[in-house]
């Protein structure tokens, strides 16, 4: 199935109410309008997906786009979202990998990271892991590794580095109390 989305600004709408349910219990992709949350059978609301979970369904084959009545295609969102992400290219090759293994990701901003990432999903169990996003030539202090992780560490979650090179390697980083 192809599922219809609007593209409006910084988001992505899918309207219709049946493919919204649908895509969302296709493994918890956007948000319901408007419900913070919700089970997939239980809710009737729009649902808005950020730009790089919806590039991720269009080059899947699972997402048609429109802007204003017309077709809006891969290589357009792909150009939107390198406007609106720092370091998209990086940030989307992980978002991929994660999702590819089977993985629930979604937006980390309000624990101060890239993404939140999931093993069955939100509302099922709370996001074990907070994953950042660094290149190989990005600079990496212990300062900030240990602010990073004590925040990880408060909200009861493990802090995982993405280091994106030729390949991705995911490095986990546990504290323990003495």
């Amino acid at each position: 199935m192809k599922f219809k989305g609007e593209v409006l600004d910084d988001k992505v709408v899918v309207w219709d109410l049946e493919e919204a349910r649908a895509l969302y219990g296709m493994g918890f992709y956007g948000k319901p309008l408007g419900i913070p949350k919700p089970k997939p059978e239980e809710f009737s609301a729009p649902l808005v997906l950020d730009l790089m979970e919806a590039y991720y369904l269009v080059l899947k084959g699972l997402l048609r786009l429109k802007l204003k009545g017309r077709r809006f295609g891969a290589r357009r969102l792909k150009e939107l979202c390198e406007e609106r992400y720092f370091r998209f290219g990086i940030k989307y090759r992980v978002y991929s990998d994660l999702r590819d293994r089977g993985l629930v990701v979604t937006p980390g901003i309000k624990f101060g990271c890239d993404f939140a990432v999931y093993e069955r999903g939100p509302g099922l169990e709370h996001a074990p892991y907070l994953v950042t996003v660094v290149g190989p030539e990005d600079w990496v202090t212990a300062t900030w590794i240990v602010l990073t992780g004590r925040l990880a560490t408060t909200v009861r979650k493990r802090f995982i580095l993405a280091v994106v090179g030729d390949e991705i390697s995911y490095i986990g980083f546990e504290w323990w109390r003495a």
